[in-house]
Formats: structure tokens, sequence, C-alpha cells
């Protein structure tokens, strides 16, 4: 018995110690990001509508799989007119960022433009493969923290009408207030107060309106706005406005299955990042 009792003892100290030990691990950890050159951004919105910059990479991705789909075939026209237009958007990467020029494989790009024009269908596919790494390696130190930078809302420049005043508020604040009217419904139903609830989700759904209105600074067509805003969102304002004017305790859930397809829905595309652009931009 003495024995046994040692044993799950001796487990649960085990236990207890490589969570303790894990946490502490985990508070001492430091990630450092790298962020790109400043250059870059005269090749991203504002500065560039069309976000050459990121075209120039979906050209390079398009061309570079070209080159491989033709080399299988061994079609050489081909595979020289879409080797023509990596090398000429790969080695504009350093006139457009020049502190990323010497990263770049040129030696490579010299190799794979030999090897093209005397048809060396494998030493085409190494150059590919050579150049390809090094893609990745940059995408790797660099792509989420440009994303982050240059593809995310700044939300501080953005207004919203307040419902109330009908004054223009911060992003910030409207989003504060919107929190407030939500758990003021909340609170109001979970104690009972009918009426009140009522008036509250009232309030909550102005709230989310107004707040709506700002998406259309960015989104220039209503595709966007529907995903969130949409039709099954004013479905469920409205099933839950019935439950709380019946005082139905189903209101409760209602709310929870809402929030996660307006509120985690809009977060889970904006907020992550919008928060890590905030914290790298400092």
């Amino acid at each position: 018995m003495k024995s046994t009792i040692g044993y799950k003892t001796a487990i649960l100290l085990l236990w207890v110690w490589s969570i303790t030990t894990v946490k502490a691990e985990y508070l001492e950890r430091e990630v450092s990001l790298s962020v790109p050159p400043v250059s870059i951004a005269q090749w991203y919105k504002p500065l560039n509508r069309r976000q050459q910059f990121l075209h120039t990479m979906f050209s390079l991705r398009r061309s570079m799989q070209a080159i491989e789909e033709y080399v299988v075939l061994e079609d050489k026209n081909s595979v020289e007119r879409w080797s023509a237009e990596f090398v000429k958007r790969y080695r504009s990467i350093g006139d457009m960022v020049p502190e990323w020029f010497d990263e770049l494989e040129l030696e490579w790009i010299d190799k794979l433009e030999v090897a093209v024009a005397s048809s060396e269908w494998g030493e085409v596919t190494e150059a590919l493969r050579k150049i390809d790494m090094s893609c990745s390696s940059c995408h790797k130190e660099y792509r989420a923290t440009t994303v982050a930078l240059y593809r995310t809302p700044i939300f501080d420049n953005i207004d919203v009408i307040n419902s109330n005043t009908k004054e223009e508020i911060s992003f910030k604040d409207a989003m504060k207030a919107l929190v407030v009217s939500m758990n003021s419904f909340k609170i109001a139903y979970d104690d009972k107060h009918q009426e009140r609830a009522v008036e509250r989700l009232a309030v909550f759904r102005e709230r989310v309106d107004a707040l709506g209105e700002s998406c259309q600074e960015c989104h220039k067509n209503d595709g966007a706005e529907e995903r969130i805003l949409g039709e099954q969102t004013e479905e469920m304002f409205h099933e839950l406005k019935l439950l709380a004017e019946k005082g139905d305790s189903k209101a409760g859930r209602k709310l929870g299955e809402l929030s996660v397809v307006m509120c985690a829905r809009c977060h889970a595309v904006h907020r992550t990042v919008a928060d890590l652009r905030s914290i790298i931009s400092r």
C-alpha cells in the first residue's frame, strides 16, 4: 500500500515539475523577427497601387513552374520564353530593394540562362532548385513581417461614426464601445433584466452596423463584408432579438454563435496580423 502511494506521489511530483519547467522555459524564450528594408514600402500600397513587388513574386512563382513543366516536355521554345520572363523579374528585385542585391543568386541565374540556351535540362532543373532554396530562405525570414507591415489595414487611420452622437470616433474607441454594449446585453440577460437586455441588444446592433460601414475603407465590393456581416449575421441577430424578447435561456448560446460567426471570423482575418504590425512598427 505504501509503495503504491509513494509511486503515485512520485508521478504527481514529476507531473508538477514538468509543468513548471515547461512554463519557465516558455517565459524565458525570446523570439526575434527580421523586418524588411524600408525601401520595399514604395512597391506596396498606398505608394504603389499595383503593389508591384507582390506581383513580381507571383510572376516569379508562375514562371518557375512553367519552366519546370516545359523542361519535362523538352519544349525548348517555351522554356526559353518563360526563362526570359523569370530572369527579368528576378533581376528586378535588386532594383526595387537595393539592400537585397547581394542576397540574390545571380550566379545561378547566369547558369540558368546558359543551361536553357544549350538545352541542358538537368542543369536547368538544378539551377532552379538552387534559386528556389534562396527564395524559400528569404520568405522564411521576411514574408510574415512584410505582410504585417504592408498588406495589413492601419486601423488607426480609420474613423467610425458614433451611433449615438453621430460624431467620428477612432476605430479603437468604436471597438471598445462595441464590446461594452455586447457585455451590457449579456449582463442584463444573465440577471433577468429582460427589458434592459433588449435595449442593450439594440445598442449592440447599432454599433455593429456603424463599425461595418468602415469596411468600405478597404473593401470596394460587398463580397468581403458579406462573409462576416451578411445574411447569416442578419439572421442570427434577428433570432437573438426574438429570444431576448421572450427571455428565452437559449439567447446566451445564440450570442456565442453570433460571436463566432461575426467577431472571431473578422479577428482571424485582421486582428492577429494587425497586432503583429503594431508590435514590429514601434
